[in-house]
């Protein structure tokens, strides 16, 4: 990796550190989730950076992908919350997640705070995903709750905040091995339900797929503009402006111009906790650069 690249990954481990060291106290019984979001997305503006992807507020069954809309108006209750936030200097990307407990189940959010740190303890040049998912599902199973094991961890490239390799949660056969050059989100999701996850019917969070043919002036603004400013990185819906903006972006969704990330949620509404950092791997060794989380 050159050293450029590998000090615009530093940089933006370093941003998300702060924004998730000063965003975490926030979350409190009666906070507003859309406050939250903007605080994180702006913090990481005011440093220098840009959101990888919108701000995850997930909470109690989500796992992932929920932010609030443009009007969201709710608050923080007795929850479990996961903040996951991603940074991206150049396009080089940060990936971090935290879960916040206001509803009194440490236990769990311990579970996959420790099959993080078993897979950080094993990650390193030679070694393969399937070892580190076996890591992470013996952690979580030793507390006596199931890993999520159809949400995996997931390599990070250049614009792609989601890329190959996958990073399993649970013991596979094979796997990838790791090599120097890559860069890894580490993502083990604990659960007191079974351990599946499935798609809820919202969707708040989308990306641009391809450039297609589109009849509304707008919509053909609105694309113009996504895959400029966002390129491959995900999207909320309460970033876009402009006349007529939401008519435009389901033009743009009917013509396949861009895709949704829907609500993931556990299967049997269960609980979920998560704990992520990215690691860069290293000829003769790993960086871990978001310490936080």
């Amino acid at each position: 990796m050159e050293p450029e690249v590998l000090e615009n990954y530093r940089k933006a481990g370093r941003i998300l550190e702060e924004v998730l060291r000063d965003a975490s106290p926030r979350v409190q019984v009666g906070a507003s989730l859309l406050e939250m979001a903007e605080f994180v997305e702006d913090s990481i503006r005011s440093k220098g950076a840009e959101p990888a992807f919108p701000c995850n507020i997930s909470l109690d069954r989500a796992a992932a992908h929920y932010t609030p809309s443009p009007r969201d108006t709710s608050r923080f209750g007795e929850n479990m919350v996961k903040l996951d936030v991603g940074v991206h200097v150049d396009g080089y990307v940060a990936d971090a997640a935290v879960t916040v407990d206001l509803g009194g189940h440490p236990d769990l959010v311990e579970a996959s705070e420790a099959a993080l740190e078993a897979a950080l303890e094993l990650i390193g040049p030679g070694v393969r995903t399937g070892e580190i998912g076996s890591a992470i599902e013996k952690a979580i199973m030793g507390y006596g709750y199931k890993p999520v094991s159809n949400l995996t961890g997931h390599g990070l490239q250049r614009y792609e905040a989601h890329a190959e390799p996958a990073m399993p949660n649970r013991a596979m056969e094979k796997g990838v091995i790791l090599k120097p050059g890559d860069v890894v989100a580490i993502e083990p999701f604990a659960t007191n339900g079974s351990g599946r996850i499935s798609e809820a019917p919202t969707t708040e969070i989308y990306g641009f797929s391809m450039q297609r043919p589109v009849r509304l002036p707008q919509a053909r603004v609105l694309m113009k503009e996504i895959a400029e400013r966002y390129k491959t990185l995900p999207f909320a819906r309460r970033w876009l402006k402009g006349e007529r903006v939401e008519y435009a972006l389901q033009q743009l969704l009917r013509a396949g111009a861009v895709h949704r990330y829907p609500v993931l949620w556990e299967v049997e509404g269960a609980l979920v906790s998560q704990a992520e950092a990215t690691v860069v791997i290293l000829d003769e060794g790993i960086e871990i650069i978001t310490r936080q989380g």
